[in-house]
């Protein structure tokens, strides 16, 4: 497993939030979570009428294993969080323990879900997803792209990126835009010229989650079907 990502999730309410997502707009609808960690989105996505799917390169070991792997992820995030509480802000959370809390919650409905519905994730990783294109009407990105661009260069945000919008018949929502340094990714700019290049009606739209200061924007990519922004002749 690649221990450069920490393996934390979200609850299905932080996942609202964060993307700027209406429950009414799940129910009946393909959703993709990519990458998505231990959280509960996709358990809680189910259980609100949408047909959903994660996709993470840390699925396919046993339930036991993801499970420890969470609780040592979430020990060590929260511990973290209490040596850097002034880099934060805390209206979602109120403090580090109430973070750990979130986090512990998401795991446990991820890790009952994923023993009761193994087949709802998929053990693979961006930038190669194994869905035909035009597969889900939304598409749905946190916490990798654009926050670890000190991990993650030009060419695989390309790469990610046209593959997401590949396997989108309508939407893709990407959340954060800034890098662990809590500023707007230069490869943000990139990306967006990309993606209206290929047809995609792209905007920046605030949202209500705010945990890293000023973090509050998620990139959405509007009218997706057949729409793959090029990959670049770098990358050929």
């Amino acid at each position: 497993m690649d221990e450069r990502f920490r393996f934390v999730g979200r609850t299905f309410e932080e996942y609202r939030r964060l993307f700027g997502l209406a429950h009414t707009s799940l129910a009946g609808e393909r959703v993709l979570d990519c990458p998505g960690g231990p959280s509960s989105f996709t358990a809680v996505a189910r259980s609100l009428g949408a047909t959903a799917y994660a996709v993470d390169t840390a699925y396919g070991p046993p339930v036991d294993a993801l499970a420890e792997r969470c609780r040592v992820a979430v020990e060590r995030t929260t511990a973290q969080l209490r040596e850097k509480r002034d880099l934060f802000v805390w209206d979602e959370y109120r403090d580090p323990e109430t973070r750990g809390r979130y986090l512990r919650g998401a795991a446990e409905r991820f890790l009952a879900d994923y023993a009761r519905h193994p087949s709802r994730y998929v053990a693979a990783g961006l930038p190669r997803l194994p869905f035909p294109d035009d597969t889900f009407d939304h598409v749905l990105s946190a916490n990798l792209l654009f926050l670890y661009d000190d991990r993650l260069d030009e060419r695989f945000h390309r790469h990610a990126l046209a593959e997401l919008c590949r396997v989108s018949r309508g939407e893709l929502r990407v959340f954060p835009l800034a890098s662990l340094d809590r500023e707007r990714s230069s490869l943000v700019a990139p990306a967006v010229a990309d993606l209206r290049a290929a047809g995609a009606d792209v905007s920046l739209e605030s949202v209500e989650y705010e945990f890293q200061p000023g973090v509050s924007t998620v990139l959405l990519c509007a009218g997706l079907g057949g729409v793959t922004p090029a990959r670049g002749e770098r990358d050929s």
